[in-house]
């Protein structure tokens, strides 16, 4: 009798693992766990300016986890951590006039001139996201540099090379949520 007890109790624990793990990796269940938040915004400018929304996605979870009023310590600002230097002059590309910094604190601006702006960068870099990337936090004047020089060659299997240990850990971090994020959403 209690070695019967024991085989249900074992069979029932092996069924609440396996339930649990399938649960756990289901996309429905990352869905919950990894959304991603003004959606229709950011779905709406990249197929605008031609950027997976996947990799928009990714950005604005590693600089400011969705949160819209995320201002860092330098200055960058909203959903898309934009410094308000460089968000003045993506306004001035795109024919916005009007630039107030308190602008970037909008979350459809925000994600309009951050796309803008991963678009720019994706045609001057070959469309080359390692490179995009490290563009859009160490800036494209470095980036251009560390190659010329040959620091770094751009390729995600030398991301260790890039000297700047911030723009290093922020491109693997971007990476890896743009990665996760195809495997939930796609």
């Amino acid at each position: 009798m209690a070695v019967k007890i024991l085989k249900k109790r074992l069979v029932f624990r092996v069924l609440l693992v396996l339930v649990l793990i399938m649960v756990f990796y289901s996309n429905c269940f990352q869905r919950l766990i990894n959304p991603i938040q003004f959606k229709e915004t950011i779905d709406y400018y990249s197929e605008i300016h031609q950027v997976d929304p996947l990799l928009v996605s990714a950005v604005i979870r590693v600089e400011s986890r969705f949160n819209q009023k995320a201002v860092s310590q330098k200055g960058a600002m909203g959903l898309m951590q934009i410094m308000p230097t460089t968000g003045e002059w993506a306004a001035e590309q795109i024919g916005i006039s009007d630039f107030e910094s308190s602008m970037l604190l909008d979350p459809q601006f925000n994600i309009r001139l951050g796309t803008w702006y991963i678009a720019n960068l994706q045609k001057e870099f070959q469309d080359k996201n390692p490179l995009v990337i490290a563009a859009y936090n160490g800036g494209r004047g470095n980036v251009n540099k560390w190659l010329e020089q040959k620091i770094w060659d751009g390729q995600e299997e030398t991301i260790y090379d890039i000297p700047y240990p911030e723009t290093r850990e922020y491109v693997k971090k971007v990476l890896f949520n743009y990665r996760k994020y195809q495997k939930i959403y796609e």
